[in-house]
């Protein structure tokens, strides 16, 4: 499926719940599959529903593509609190934020392509819901997962990443090497705490 991108409406509303009782029908677990397969396609590490157009309350997470962590050295992983997430399915997801501590990183969104920024999120998160089946999910994150996590239901409040975002850090991808490169470790902090 093609991924919408910011400016569609349909990243701007509250997505609907998903009756329990649709959750065998053939368009929800169709949408689901595709989800998946469209998310791993990009490639991303997480899909919400409105992503794909449809004002759904579901999400799909993975983060276990060997490629991507092979890319990857050990001492970055742990900057990040990167670690493996096999394939999440999450149907009506409610998401809660465990203690107050935060984390700051670059984010991206397969919704708006080619831009990354600083957003503060939460370092732990409880996620709840049910699965393609109907099986209860009850899962708690930290890290990158807990990130992921907040970023896709963001995305079923109407929310994007750059609602979020400390703005001085707006960067395309293609620069983001730059943006570190060519400021110095105050002017980060000074960006961050301005913005």
């Amino acid at each position: 499926m093609d991924i919408v991108q910011a400016g569609d409406p349909v990243l701007r509303r509250r997505a609907t719940e998903v009756p329990l009782d649709a959750l065998a029908s053939p368009f929800v677990q169709q949408l689901i599959a595709t989800m998946i397969q469209t998310m791993r396609a990009a490639p991303g590490v997480g899909l919400a529903a409105p992503q794909v157009g449809e004002s759904l309350r579901i999400i799909v997470m993975e983060d276990d593509d060997e490629t991507q962590w092979a890319a990857m050295s050990d001492a970055r992983r742990l900057e990040l609190g990167r670690r493996r997430l096999v394939l999440q399915v999450v149907v009506n997801p409610v998401i809660e934020l465990l203690g107050e501590e935060t984390e700051e990183f670059f984010e991206g969104c397969l919704s708006v392509d080619g831009y990354r920024a600083i957003v503060r999120r939460a370092a732990r998160v409880r996620l709840a819901g049910v699965d393609e089946k109907g099986e209860p999910v009850n899962l708690e994150l930290e890290g990158w997962p807990a990130r992921i996590a907040q970023h896709e239901c963001d995305h079923l409040d109407g929310l994007l990443y750059v609602d979020r975002m400390h703005s001085l850090t707006l960067t395309t991808a293609a620069n983001l090497d730059r943006w570190w490169k060519a400021r110095p470790a105050e002017e980060v902090r000074r960006a961050l705490e301005a913005g």
